[in-house]
């Protein structure tokens, strides 16, 4: 019929609390005879009918009143709503401010005893610790994000449908927890064969959490009833697609719940952020999947315990309970935001704010010593913590700041502070003290290079009332450890440095990712960034040398003189291992690693049986591979080359063999067993010799066994590849 034809009417619906009963009642009333057409508004309460002929009100009331709504002649609302209205505190109110207060009682308690532990994340770690970490992050962070979004899911739904069983309320939170493990397995995996791809930055990390925390709040007000105006800003998808959903799910909606839970993969989580950099730094897609399912199955506890009592709650229980959800998720909510203005870059202390200028310089004399006209500043880290984590310093008058990371986990052991262009790695021993001088009053903010660590924490600059005098600049220049003092011809020898040059790429990562230097010889390490860092990889550090090198796109220049000989490593600002440096005594002279070097021909992952070019020796050292590498150890049937190309790209050293004796064998295998972590042996009757040994890119023929040659070869090429994981 069209549309001109049609006659509208306006009516009011009472009882609407939430952008689903829009799409409820709008189904509804398309079932009443005549009307063609429904717009419903919950934030005005106003229902539009587009009908084609008059609807009786009985009918309307009718369709909707099962469901707990009311409707009238929208003339009558308009005449109720010219009257003032009256802001007056209920009892309701009062109710709602005790339960805020008790819950900020309870968490400032938790907070004072410091009852949540702290986990960091670490390389090659067992699925079983990752468990434990899930246990631990759904009852602190994670419990923020994904936690406050099951609260509300749980809540909402037990107040939309008060009389279904306990059982039929749970069945959403079931839902969206299932979501949740598949989301996580399956994208974890997807992590780890894609790599970079899929990780955001710290910055989209930060603004999409301060948009969670504000979707939390205002859920959580209308779950409390406060603020109708709030009904305005609920987020919600479009109508046409929340009727598909309806239409497709039927009486259980099982699949918002569980779309709702598979997007929580995206959410800002510390910990969730720090295993998805773990899952990338090892680059399999397997070890990502089994990685993020386990940490999904060690938030379900958490999450189940706090979506049963919601699912279960009846009567007055019920009604307390939807309150205190609702207090909980402002609270979280709030707190939340601060990590995500952190991440953002903006970080801005919400306390602060009040603080006049003269109550902030009273706190000068807490934490802040002036010595001999030198601010001194000390701050300890604990996990991931500040303690404390805000200062006020005067203008003009040099600061030292005293820092013991020797307890920092994760990210926290490297500093980051913006305005200064300070990145600094906090030593395990002993404390790092860091000069500047505050020129400028307002905030220095600071953090680790992934926002992970204490909300707000900032030096605030005021001015200088005290008349304290300020030192010459040169006496607090902040010294930078990772430059070498220039050499003077016309005073010292000068040693020409050693100058190595790596890139930094989305498809190689660190490449190459292992260099022979010489001790007592300067460095010069250019790395070439090809793509914009993020996160963890934001930062190189040097943790024998207390170094921490901020990388960004283009060339950026590392220089150290290595003091010991042995193996050190580069890794990122969380710990994980990125490149690996074996040096060498003065005296000794760097000598040929065993075998010929073998072009490099790319890392892809392929499909298993997928057809790829020809490889470029044989055994080949390196290129197109299967994403599961085989276990170590020695086997009596032959691999695929793909297979074993993966365990080669861990650092992995495989041996083959064709046309041996039994003692051969026998002596082969021994050797297997005194490398377990790092040695592949296997029979291969595709070898021109009688045993192959193959690093990556690197290759050594025998036609006799020689177990000097062999030890060598796996001293020498062991973990000489992309990924350093051969034990």
């Amino acid at each position: 019929m069209n549309s001109q034809q049609l006659k509208k009417r306006v009516f009011k619906i009472n009882g609407m609390h939430c952008a689903s009963c829009e799409v409820l009642i709008e189904r509804k009333f398309k079932k009443v005879h005549g009307v063609e057409n429904v717009k419903v508004n919950h934030a005005s309460g106003k229902a539009e009918l587009y009908c084609s002929q008059e609807p009786r009100m009985a009918d309307l009331q009718g369709a909707i009143k099962a469901d707990g709504y009311g409707v009238s002649p929208w003339q009558d609302h308009g005449t109720i709503s010219q009257r003032p209205r009256e802001i007056t505190i209920n009892k309701d109110h009062l109710h709602t401010g005790a339960i805020f207060l008790i819950v900020l009682g309870a968490y400032l308690i938790l907070k004072k005893f410091d009852l949540v532990p702290k986990l960091g994340i670490s390389e090659n770690m067992s699925y079983g610790f990752v468990f434990v970490i899930g246990l631990v992050a759904a009852m602190s962070t994670c419990l923020a994000v994904t936690g406050g979004l099951l609260l509300v899911v749980a809540a909402k739904y037990n107040e939309r449908f008060p009389n279904l069983t306990g059982l039929q309320k749970f069945k959403p939170t079931l839902y969206f927890n299932i979501g949740r493990v598949v989301s996580y397995t399956v994208l974890g995996g997807a992590v780890g064969a894609l790599g970079s791809v899929l990780t955001l930055s710290p910055r989209a990390n930060g603004v999409l959490s301060i948009a969670a925390s504000m979707v939390m709040i205002i859920l959580g007000f209308q779950l409390l009833h406060l603020f109708p105006w709030t009904k305005r800003f609920q987020p919600k998808m479009p109508k046409f697609l929340a009727h598909k959903i309806h239409d497709m799910s039927g009486k259980d909606n099982k699949s918002a719940p569980a779309l709702l839970g598979a997007f929580t993969f995206f959410l800002p989580c510390g910990f969730t952020q720090a295993l998805q950099l773990y899952v990338l730094s090892q680059g399999n897609m397997m070890t990502g999947a089994l990685t993020m399912l386990a940490f999904s199955l060690g938030t379900l506890p958490a999450l189940f315990s706090l979506s049963a009592i919601s699912s279960f709650a009846r009567g007055a229980f019920q009604k307390h309970f939807l309150k205190v959800a609702g207090v909980v998720v402002v609270m979280l909510g709030f707190f939340n935001i601060g990590n995500g203005l952190t991440l953002a870059g903006i970080n801005t202390s919400f306390a602060s704010a009040f603080k006049s200028n003269a109550q902030a310089a009273q706190d000068t004399a807490s934490n802040v010593e002036i010595v001999n006209g030198v601010q001194i500043a000390k701050m300890s880290v604990i996990g991931l913590r500040y303690t404390p984590s805000r200062f006020t310093v005067l203008q003009g008058v040099p600061v030292e700041w005293h820092i013991d990371g020797t307890r920092a986990d994760g990210c926290g052991q490297v500093i980051v502070v913006p305005a200064l262009g300070i990145t600094e790695y906090l030593p395990r021993q002993g404390e790092k003290i860091i000069k500047f001088t505050p020129n400028e009053l307002g905030r220095i903010t600071f953090s680790c290079s992934m926002g992970m660590t204490t909300s707000g924490a900032a030096f605030t600059v005021v001015s200088n009332t005290k008349g304290i005098a300020a030192l010459s600049p040169s006496s607090t220049d902040q010294v930078n450890p990772m430059q070498n003092k220039p050499c003077d011809p016309a005073s010292e020898k000068c040693v020409p440095p050693q100058k190595l040059s790596m890139e930094l790429s989305r498809e190689r990562g660190f490449y190459p990712n292992s260099f022979d230097i010489q001790q007592g010889v300067p460095v010069e390490l250019t790395i070439d960034v090809k793509t914009p860092p993020s996160g963890c990889m934001s930062v190189m550090v040097l943790p024998d040398y207390d170094v921490a090198l901020p990388l960004k796109v283009g060339e950026n220049k590392l220089t150290f003189t290595p003091t010991k000989p042995g193996v050190m490593y580069a890794t990122c600002s969380m710990g994980i291992k990125m490149v690996q440096f074996n040096v060498t005594d003065k005296v000794t002279q760097l000598k040929e690693r065993p075998g010929f070097e073998i072009p490099i021909m790319g890392r892809e992952h392929i499909a298993v049986g997928a057809v790829h070019p020809p490889y470029n020796s044989n055994p080949p050292t390196s290129g197109w591979h299967y994403p599961k590498p085989a276990p170590w150890g020695v086997y009596e049937q032959e691999l695929p080359d793909e297979v074993v190309i993966h365990n080669l790209e861990h650092g992995g050293i495989w041996i083959s063999y064709k046309d041996i004796d039994a003692e051969t064998k026998s002596k082969l295998k021994a050797i297997a067993a005194r490398n377990p972590g790092s040695v592949i042996v296997v029979p291969r009757s595709k070898n021109d010799t009688k045993i192959a040994l193959a690093s990556w890119g690197r290759l050594q023929n025998m036609e006799a066994f020689n177990e000097k040659a062999i030890l060598d070869f796996i001293t020498e090429n062991k973990n000489r590849s992309p990924e350093l994981l051969a034990q």
